[in-house]
């Protein structure tokens, strides 16, 4: 959004029809840039500041004034958010301007982090495991259940395991009820096989009884205020199907769920069922990512001509690249000048970084030396290793 600064000598006139002033929406197209643009924009002067909502208290509420594009970025060198060192600060950076904005968050001193929706922070409470969104610009914040109450639903023997793979948040997406005003959540953690969902003022998260088929294995998406599924086929020869799960529209319905696209994955030998699958969001629009396990070859379709029964292969994204991990992002290498356009960036043996060039299929190495040393990244020392450890949230928690 460009900003035009307004000129002491010269008063905006609200009320003037001739001026660009009269012309002004009040909601500045909030969505189709960036929340710091909006900021500033009521910085300019008292007319325009005035004359716009002011996001505070509406962070949550109002989806307009969710932060997206901005991903919390791990510090590296075992500093997860709320470390001491750190004295309560953290840092943002935005996946299209490269923009680094550090704030000072103190929920994190008994709070972890689990997954970032839109921007927000979906964040557990320390002492009794409740649910807390956090928008990092704000600070307004939105209660929902404990995550204990999901425990039972976990498929996991031990009581350590269980609780790692119900912090392992696969996808996570918030609406907002427009009869109530109240806050949704909708979310798919590794260890419980189908959606899991509450609103703000629930006791507890309940879990969806329809599409059993959802499992560890199945590839989730948050996508304007919906969770996309790609599901796996039930044989070697079977269909993809990919299902888009509406939120709750009231508080004693269930995510609704819609088959939206069924497809065969192209191919001419018995390779294919060596594929993983999943999805990302890349120019406002989802991608469907083949890859098969030995990180060798990648193929990239448009969820928008699968749907059609077109089978087109993608051999450019717009100069950007895409990170690979237990969540996938899009990220624009103009920003970035140390990213290469038109890539699949993801770690090789979770050794090294490699990255996949779609335009000519080849592979190679995305950065100098290892990422990880055993278990542990001791960095990250480049903005790429920063970006892949954002793929995994594993690496906010305490």
């Amino acid at each position: 959004m460009a900003l035009v600064a307004c000129s002491s000598r010269r008063k905006v006139n609200a009320g003037d029809p001739s001026s660009s002033w009269a012309s002004l929406h009040e909601d500045l197209r909030v969505a189709a840039g960036d929340f710091r643009d909006y900021i500033r924009f009521r910085a300019v002067c008292p007319q325009w500041r005035s004359a716009t909502t002011c996001p505070r208290r509406r962070g949550i509420l109002d989806p307009r004034f969710h932060p997206r594009g901005w991903m919390l970025l791990p510090e590296g060198r075992g500093l997860h958010p709320g470390h001491g060192k750190l004295r309560g600060h953290v840092r943002s950076f935005h996946l299209s301007t490269g923009a680094i904005v550090r704030v000072r968050l103190p929920h994190f001193r008994d709070h972890c982090v689990l997954y970032s929706a839109d921007g927000v922070l979906l964040l557990q409470r320390d002492h009794d495991t409740a649910i807390r969104l956090l928008h990092p610009f704000t600070g307004d914040t939105a209660e929902l259940p404990p995550l204990e109450t999901l425990l039972p639903r976990v498929r996991c023997r031990s009581e350590a395991s269980r609780w790692c793979s119900l912090r392992n948040i696969c996808g996570a997406c918030i609406s907002v009820g427009v009869g109530d005003g109240l806050v949704r959540v909708m979310m798919r953690p590794i260890g419980v096989w189908n959606i899991c969902f509450a609103t703000s003022g629930d006791q507890q998260w309940r879990v969806a009884t329809t599409w059993d088929r959802i499992n560890h294995r199945s590839s989730t998406l948050p996508f304007h205020g919906k969770l996309y599924v790609l599901l796996r086929p039930h044989s070697v020869r079977g269909e993809h199907e990919v299902i888009q799960i509406d939120p709750p529209q009231h508080c004693l319905s269930e995510p609704s769920p819609k088959l939206i696209a069924k497809f065969r994955w192209p191919t001419s030998d018995e390779s294919f069922r060596l594929y993983s699958y999943r999805l990302v969001e890349c120019n406002s629009e989802i991608l469907v990512i083949g890859t098969k396990w030995d990180a060798v070859y990648y193929s990239v379709y448009r969820l928008a001509d699968l749907m059609l029964g077109r089978t087109v292969h993608v051999t450019s994204i717009d100069g950007n690249a895409l990170f690979i991990g237990r969540r996938s992002l899009c990220v624009s290498s103009k920003a970035f000048p140390t990213i290469v356009p038109d890539t699949i960036v993801m770690p090789d043996t979770k050794i090294y970084l490699s990255q996949y060039h779609l335009s000519n299929g080849t592979l190679s190495q995305a950065t100098d030396g290892v990422i990880a040393e055993e278990k542990d990244i001791p960095g990250p020392y480049s903005i790429m290793c920063h970006i892949i450890t954002c793929c995994s949230p594993a690496y906010w928690h305490k």
